[in-house]
């Protein structure tokens, strides 16, 4: 089957310039973690996180961090890996930024 935009109803279309931080490290675990993070003027603030060899991506914040087991599940890590990636987070992630 073949679908032309006229046949999808659109909730949202738009372009940005966005920001990415590519990045590779070793942590305690020595696990490597090849990370795309980018910055975009969505999501009140928080980033888009990409595990690039696992292809696993979420939207996360500071708040984040702070939810046991959060990052473990979504990026399936052990505890150790877990810890090692909300580390480093920690000194990358900003605040959310929530406006009315």
């Amino acid at each position: 089957m073949t679908f032309s935009e006229k046949d999808l109803d659109f909730l949202s279309d738009s372009t940005e310039q966005t920001s990415t931080r590519f990045i590779t490290f070793i942590g305690h675990s020595m696990k490597r973690f090849d990370l795309a993070i980018t910055t975009t003027n969505r999501f009140y603030g928080k980033k888009l996180v990409t595990d690039l060899q696992a292809g696993r991506t979420a939207i996360l914040g500071s708040d984040d961090l702070d939810e046991e087991g959060y990052l473990e599940r979504v990026y399936s890590l052990n505890e150790e890996e877990g810890e090692d990636l909300r580390g480093f987070l920690y000194q990358v992630l900003g605040e959310p930024h929530f406006t009315d």
